[in-house]
């Protein structure tokens, strides 16, 4: 191999590959990629580590998977998909194999296969992997044994090699041969001549195959981007026959070398250099060649500098060109190269070395310079082979040994233990005297199975709950005191005990709860049972409402709600805009439960949210198959994000028409930033001395957790900069105060305080927000990679803090749990046992409550188990920039006292506001809940009390909890994801006055979307602004819904129907008419709502709507967005408005808004006997109006209209409510009437409508 055609660089491995145990990184490479690689004292990686965060995949677009490191600094000469297996080969400049198993690139196995030249090819086999060397040519086992070595000339230098069959293989190099040998006996059969000497590149078709030629040697200047195997001849691709190896044709590829080319189809594509004064360029134009007629065919000019290319013929023939700097472009081999196609690989070195294509075409693999492999799919799981078979893996160590019994388990098999046939007596032979048989109780029925069982006689019907296995009962000796099952517990059968105890040790509030429907849908299921506070829930039911327990959270900070509904701006899909209408619910609500449908359908428009994978598909969702933990720190990571950009946007409050501007807004950063940014500078110490300082801000902060915990060795930080949100200029990489003019010498080796058994709280969040970091970095000084410490001076502390707690697997859980064990050791050694176990007092611990030192009552046992979080935190700045923190209790606030005077010298101190949990529950996936400190403004406008409490929010399920609960996390069910501090007397600094930012002019004339819409077609007539309504005027409303998804159903063992999941729909039409003056009954507004959502059925029968009518490139409807209407209708509600119609709380709940309950009036309730049914608007204007509407589908103006005379009928009926009695007999006959008509309306002749009454004529001028 030359590496003087390569970056200069890279030639420093050819003489000393392995001169080193300390190789120089280039500056992107990710420190998190080498946490776990270990190096033998040769340099060679024995590890690799995959990427920690996946990353989402969009269906068919190739994206990045995973990245490991192969070996660290060693480049990476070839990669190679097995075609047998689901493995990835790669071989390196060192002579060093690696395979990878499935696309999470786990390593399979690691060998060296030559010690001194590099791996030029690889070539899989049914029982083993070709390698091919300068001069070797090796068969190995895919676990690294040796099948056959076979060494060539030692003035060969062979390049590549070509399977032609099973059994026959090619081999070519720098000579004017190519040979022929026989893997059965591993013997040189032929050696044919080549015109052209040296063969480099071979490929093959069905009948031919393709040599590219080298012209010798390589001359002294040569571009650095070319291919690792170095240039080929100037103009040479011979095509030679199969069977006589003749040549067939040549084709002249450039003028300078040809650098890659590939064959499928008829076609063949090259790419290569040209000729320059200078020397070799690159030409962005690939020969393509037809052969059918052996000819060239228009050159395809790309945007990138090709040096490798790959036909992927998945749908069309695509061609895959690639640059050595990682620039990628897609495009057809006969068509025009696109741009917009391009896409870039990020290599940790400066070039891509080797590329291959997986035969599956779903994979593509990508090898850089300094060792890391690039796997890029175009699916989430992707497979490398159409039909892989089964790989086998090395086997666990198996010791022969019995397994051990704990005796202390009622349910043990005592066959575990092989006993010799013995016809002796045994110790555990009782005699009759000394024992009673005692036969096991029958279990108890599942609760489940007795609540949802229907009788039918004295037979018991009910679905099978399958928390169980098939035909397993477990027997339990002793009745469980607690309200969940304990992990003692064993069941009778072995194979059940794996899942068994888990089943009910999660607490009943904190399980899933989920909505029962009926024949009426939600209107008879008792949400008061889960939630009894004026508080409102948030309903589970719609497409990624996991995020419902940290929309609460942001509820109840109660600066970010009054900016949140302050905030108004033009942009269709804002989430702050829907934030914002979604709180204003909450504050309406009286304890009836909200769905933020409209916000999470803005939600999936972000294209952020996507790329983060933050949009669960709905079978994921229910089964849980994703990680709920890290899914909400990363929604939490983003909608932060999102806030501030959304905020940060409208530095002037432009118009909504005319809305106005909120109180929170400056000219410089969105008030987000300013309750939760932290500004810190990051400073980069190079061991000679000099430093570079840059200045970034970050919105939250990642829980780092110390490595090892041995009782008397210190422990160590993870070496990794949390993945915080950073903006403005420079990025965040952590690191502990280094103050100006410390030498590098201290700041790497700083001392650690603690051992791993005793971290506290303040200690860890300490060592995540100063995180110190070694690795290699540029430094102008020295001019070349020195090893740096990054760290990381903080210059403000946020208002509010955000912690993600990044508690993703069971080593950082096992933290928590022994730092919680060792927390409790030392509360009750500091109390001296005086701890009582449950909250009780006698009679003389009462008289003591009122001294001062009963002030601080003495704790319950259960309240100090699980608990290692702290509920106040001290933060001080220091003079040198430094950070101080410890947890803060109410001792320390007794002796210090308040601690508000205390911020003048950069002291703060910080409550605990929320938690955000996991909850692990096999049975349901999981779910989130979140325990929140609601404050006193929040009480005293629900409640018109004023204290602080803790609540649990577990979607519509609103519980209090002693402050305890919010602070104890059992590890094997409880684990916690977010947690939000926020400064004492936060409230105070900013202005929490609320104004209302939609103003009347919404409600004037505004343009259609629709292209095609005229004036012709125009179904209202705008309100004027001497018609703008009043507080109690009445409106007709009704509403059109096209379904978005089909219901989920089952069919029960009795043979009714249980809705697992509701339809869901989506408003399309919305009308309101007037309901007084002179216009009365004329519409004011008539809007089709623009959905970009797929439509599954627009029910035209029932709603009128047609496919077409949502469409704006055809529709003659006047088509708007949703938020625009809704902003119409928030304004009728906010100005109290009446509204009139017929079944409209389905209405409003579709549209997703909250109306006070004077403010309705529905026909469907006025014209209704208790436990009677329901009443079709169709059938009362026939009976009360002697109308025929809704004949072949519904009409939402006609339906409005309907609905106003049926509420000036009601009126005259009952004399304005004054006489119930006399309309109560009213009713009665409207019921007589139905039930003799089986509510069917007839089909009379000269039936009249109220299009064509005398009260709405004057609409026919429209």
């Amino acid at each position: 191999m030359n590496f003087e055609v390569l970056d200069p660089g890279l030639a420093e491995y050819a003489p000393a590959m392995h001169s080193a145990l300390d190789p120089v990184l280039d500056a992107h490479l990710n420190p998190s990629l080498l946490q776990n690689v270990e190096l033998d004292p040769e340099g060679v990686a024995l590890e690799a580590l995959p990427v920690q965060e996946s990353v989402h995949i969009m269906e068919g677009v190739y994206s990045e998977l995973h990245s490991v490191v192969a070996e660290v600094g060693v480049p990476v000469s070839v990669s190679h998909f097995d075609l047998h297996e689901e493995m990835l080969w790669v071989g390196s400049h060192g002579g060093h194999a690696t395979s990878f198993f499935g696309p999470a690139l786990e390593r399979y196995s690691s060998f060296q296969v030559n010690g001194s030249d590099d791996i030029r090819q690889i070539q899989s086999l049914e029982n083993g992997i070709l390698f091919l060397t300068k001069n070797n040519l090796k068969y190995m086992a895919r676990g690294g044994l040796i099948i056959f070595d076979y060494l060539l000339d030692e003035s060969e230098d062979m390049h590549s090699l070509l399977l032609t069959d099973s059994s026959t293989l090619l081999v070519g190099g720098l000579q004017s041969h190519i040979l022929e040998i026989d893997l059965n006996t591993v013997q040189e059969t032929q050696k044919y001549a080549v015109e052209t000497p040296g063969v480099t590149i071979m490929r093959q078709t069905n009948r031919f195959f393709f040599c590219g030629h080298t012209s010798g040697r390589v001359t002294d200047y040569v571009p650095f981007f070319l291919p690792p195997w170095g240039p080929v001849s100037p103009d040479n691709v011979s095509l030679r026959d199969l069977r006589t190896f003749k040549v067939e044709h040549e084709f002249d590829a450039f003028s300078g070398s040809l650098s890659d080319f590939d064959v499928h189809g008829n076609l063949l594509a090259t790419c290569g250099f040209s000729s320059r004064l200078t020397g070799l360029a690159c030409d962005r134009f690939l020969k393509v060649y037809d052969l059918r007629m052996m000819r060239a065919i228009t050159p395809l000019q790309v945007h990138v500098d090709p040096a490798f290319l790959r036909f992927i013929p998945t749908y069309t023939s695509r061609l895959a060109i690639i640059s050595q700097s990682g620039q990628c472009q897609f495009c057809e081999p006969t068509g025009l190269a696109n741009p917009a196609d391009i896409f870039h690989v990020n290599p940790v070195g400066p070039l891509l070395m080797t590329f291959d294509v997986s035969a599956s075409k779903q994979a593509l693999a990508f090898g850089d310079s300094e060792g890391c492999v690039h796997l890029w799919t175009d699916s989430p799981e992707p497979s490398f082979n159409p039909y892989s078979r089964e790989t086998e893996f090395a086997l666990p160590c198996l010791v022969d040994s019995l397994p051990p019994l704990d005796w202390s388990q009622d349910l043990l098999p005592l066959s575990l233990i092989p006993v010799p046939l013995t016809t002796d007596t045994l110790l555990s032979d009782w005699p009759a005297a000394n024992s009673a048989p005692a036969p096991r109780r029958a279990p108890p029925v599942d609760a489940e199975i007795l609540r949802t069982m229907k009788k039918v006689g004295f037979i018991g019907y009910a679905p099978n709950p399958r928390t169980r296995l098939r035909n397993q009962i477990p027997y339990r000796l002793k009745e469980s005191d607690s309200e969940f099952d304990s992990f003692s517990q064993v069941t009778e059968s072995p194979i059940g005990r794996e899942e068994e105890p888990h089943r009910h040790m999660v607490s009943k509030k904190y399980r899933k709860v989920t909505i029962k429907y009926s024949k009426l849908g939600l209107e008879d299921f008792d949400f008061k049972h889960y939630n009894k506070t004026l508080f409102a829930g948030l309903e589970p039911h719609i497409p990624n409402a996991y995020c419902n327990c940290m929309i609460q959270v942001l509820y109840f900070l109660e600066p970010v709600r009054c900016l949140i509904q302050n905030h108004l701006c033009q942009k269709e899909f804002c989430l702050a805009c829907e934030l914002g209408f979604l709180f204003h619910m909450l504050d309406l609500s009286r304890g009836d439960p909200c769905q933020g449908s409209n916000f999470l359908r803005a939600f999936r428009t972000i294209p952020e949210a996507s790329a983060l994978g933050l949009i669960l598909a709905d079978s994921d969702e229910a089964s849980g198959k994703g990680n709920l933990a890290r899914l909400i720190q990363r929604w939490n990571r983003f909608i932060l994000t999102q806030l501030h950009q959304d905020l940060q946007e409208l530095e002037v409050p432009q118009a909504y028409r005319g809305a106005g501007g909120s109180s929170f807004c400056s000219s410089g950063d969105s008030v987000i930033g300013q309750l939760f940014s932290c500004e810190m500078e990051n400073c980069s110490l190079c061991r000679c001395g000099s430093e570079t300082v840059r200045a970034s801000s970050t919105l939250l902060f990642t829980l780092s957790y110390p490595e090892g915990s041995n009782s008397g060795i210190p422990c160590s930080w993870v070496g990794k900069a949390p993945p915080d949100v950073l903006y403005h200029q420079g990025e965040g990489v952590g690191g502990l105060t280094v103050g100006t003019g410390r030498t590098w010498s201290e700041a790497s080796s700083f001392p650690s305080d603690k051992t791993g058994k005793n971290c506290d709280f303040a200690q860890v969040l300490k060592r995540s927000i100063c995180l110190e970091q070694n690795t290699q970095a540029w430094c102008d000084n020295c001019e070349k990679y020195q090893p740096t410490i990054q760290t990381r001076n903080i210059c403000h502390l946020p208002d509010i803090l955000v912690i993600n707690c990044e508690v993703n697997s069971l080593k950082e859980a096992d933290f928590w749990r022994m730092q919680a064990e060792v927390a409790f050791k030392i509360a009750i050694k500091k109390h001296g046992g005086e701890i009582s176990k449950n909250k009780e007092f006698a009679l003389a611990d009462w008289k003591e409550l009122g001294s001062p030192e009963s002030m601080l009552m003495c704790p319950s046992i259960e309240e100090l188990k699980n608990v290692w979080l702290p509920f106040s935190i001290r933060m001080k700045m220091t003079k040198n920039k430094g950070l101080d923190v410890c947890n803060w209790t109410d001792g320390d606030e007794m002796q210090w006292g308040p601690a508000r005077a205390e911020e003048e010298h950069g002291v703060y101190v910080y409550d605990l506001m929320a938690t955000v949990v996991h909850i692990l529950d096999s049975r349901t996936g999981g779910s989130l809940v979140a325990h929140i400190k609601v404050g006193e403004t929040y009480h005293q406008r629900k409640e018109g009390v004023t204290h602080q409490q803790w609540y649990l929010f577990n979607d519509f399920l609103i519980e209090p909890i002693d402050k305890h609960e919010a602070v104890q996390f059992d590890m094997n069910w409880k684990v916690p994801a977010i947690l939000y501090y926020i400064k004492r007397n936060l409230n105070s600094k900013y202005n929490l006055n609320i104004k209302n930012p939609i103003e009347a002019s919404v409600l004037l004339a505004e343009a259609s979307l629709a292209r095609k819409q005229r004036k012709t077609h125009t179904t209202f007539i705008p309100l004027m602004l001497n018609e703008m309504p009043q507080v109690g005027d009445l409106v007709g409303l009704d509403a059109e819904f096209v379904t978005l998804n089909e219901e989920e159903a089952e069919l029960r063992s009795d043979g009714t129907k249980s809705t697992i999941k509701p339809s869901q729909m989506s408003v399309a039409r919305i009308t309101c008419v007037r309901g007084q003056g002179p216009n009365e009954g004329i519409p004011f507004i008539d809007d089709y709502i623009s959905t970009q959502e797929q439509v599954v059925d627009y029910l035209t029968q029932y709603s009128g709507i047609k496919p077409g009518d949502l469409d704006a490139k055809i529709s003659s409807k006047h088509l708007t967005t949703l938020k625009s209407t809704y902003l119409k209708l928030r304004f009728l509600i906010d100005i109290g408005v009446k509204f009139v119609g017929h079944g409209l709380q389905k209405d409003f709940r579709v549209i997703n808004l909250m109306v006070p309950k004077d403010q309705v009036l529905d026909t469907v309730y006025l014209f209704h006997m208790p436990r009677k049914r329901m009443i079709s608007l169709r059938f009362l204007a026939w009976y009360f109006l002697d109308l025929k509407i809704q004949g072949e589908t519904h009409d939402s103006i006609e339906d409005a209209r309907t609905a106003l005379q049926l509420y000036r009928k009601y009126l005259e009926l009952s004399k304005n409510g004054t006489e119930p009695e006399s309309f109560h007999k009213v009713l009665k006959g409207l019921y007589e009437k139905g039930r003799k008509m089986d509510w069917k309306v007839p089909e009379p002749e000269g039936q009249t409508s109220p299009k064509n009454t005398a009260v709405f004529s004057s609409v026919l001028a429209l």
